[in-house]
């Protein structure tokens, strides 16, 4: 597409493509340390060349509810586990979780985050980053069926199997603040960004729309209208 090239070059020089993952990536190479054990929540086959980091740390695990996670070949321990729980994964045993674009796919997030303080080590780090549903692609997401997800990310050159459907029930700063205490689990830090509109590079004009929009939400700095929602909480440091 010449005419989105020459956009994303007059507007967004500086922005590659899945800029959302290479800022979750740079999140968590700033936690991984040498030694860790690092689980990778909803790991799936290692699509994503900015989610391997196999030798950063002593072991990096990863678990999802699809057998695929087993073929993955950044892990060096895969667990397929249930939509709630993390099967398999011992207690304790991860100082680590880190979760990218899984959490906006969860039914049960109360349940699912007691799963990871379960595995996490006394102070141990969760790590995410998931669509803000107050933006304006999570709120025609809600609106619209999965098959027609899996059209647009088609037009977007997205593979169709890595759709699913979306749920968004821990996907704002007051969920995440209310479900983390909930568990027990401490919301070090919630932020948000708005960066290039990858939902809107169909066309010049949507393309423009979503110009328009980001310039907008970061000159007022409208937190909760940002489209990429990242969170790190802490499980206690005390455990009786």
């Amino acid at each position: 597409m010449p005419i989105r090239s020459r956009l994303d070059g007059w507007l967004y020089p500086s922005y590659g493509d899945r800029w959302d993952i290479v800022c979750f990536r740079e999140e968590a190479l700033r936690l991984i340390k040498p030694g860790m054990v690092v689980l990778d929540l909803g790991a799936g086959r290692g699509a994503l060349t900015e989610l391997n980091f196999r030798g950063l740390g002593a072991e990096i695990w990863g678990a999802d509810i699809d057998p695929v996670v087993t073929t993955n070949p950044n892990l060096d321990r895969a667990f397929v586990t249930s939509s709630q729980g993390l099967n398999g994964v011992p207690d304790r045993s991860v100082d680590l979780v880190i979760c990218c674009s899984v959490l906006e796919h969860v039914s049960a997030p109360v349940a699912l985050l007691s799963e990871i303080r379960r595995v996490l080590k006394p102070g141990g780090v969760f790590l995410a980053k998931t669509p803000n549903k107050f933006h304006y692609m999570p709120v025609i997401a809600t609106m619209t069926p999965t098959w027609f997800h899996k059209l647009y990310n088609g037009w977007r050159g997205r593979e169709e199997v890595d759709t699913f459907p979306t749920l968004y029930r821990i996907n704002s700063r007051a969920d995440v603040s209310r479900i983390s205490e909930q568990t027990g689990m401490e919301a070090e830090r919630l932020w948000t960004m708005e960066g290039r509109p990858e939902y809107l590079r169909l066309t010049p004009l949507t393309y423009l729309v979503g110009y328009f929009y980001e310039r907008l939400v970061n000159l007022l700095n409208l937190t909760d209208l940002k489209g990429v929602l990242f969170m790190r909480l802490r499980s206690p440091k005390n455990v009786s």
